[in-house]
């Protein structure tokens, strides 16, 4: 297993946060399912290997966000992005405290 990074999230990202016209954040992350302890890990240390990674991408000026969720593996491609709602759900992680994005 190994950490795979899609170059097509990567580029839209970048070319998004370019053409807006205010501040971008984006905050990227792992995901252990079903908790970091029973996740398989890899190399003499046994370091965790994440089942999930995601983006989350937050336009301010636009008080919208979405976030693009990718199984860990080789074979893994970009997808449709998923709402900001649903990465809270999946994840159990209130990113935007206090904050209401449209999606």
């Amino acid at each position: 297993m190994r950490l795979h990074a899609d170059n097509s999230v990567e580029q839209a990202t970048r070319k998004y946060a370019v053409r807006a016209t205010g501040d971008v954040y984006v905050i990227t992350g792992p995901v252990f399912t079903p908790n970091i302890a029973q996740s398989a890990g890899i190399g003499s240390g046994d370091v965790k290997v994440p089942t999930y990674l995601f983006k989350l991408v937050y336009d301010e000026d636009l008080n919208r966000a979405w976030a693009h969720w990718h199984l860990n593996d080789d074979a893994s491609r970009g997808s449709r992005p998923i709402s900001y709602g649903e990465l809270v759900r999946r994840t159990g992680i209130e990113f935007l405290p206090g904050l209401n994005p449209r999606d």
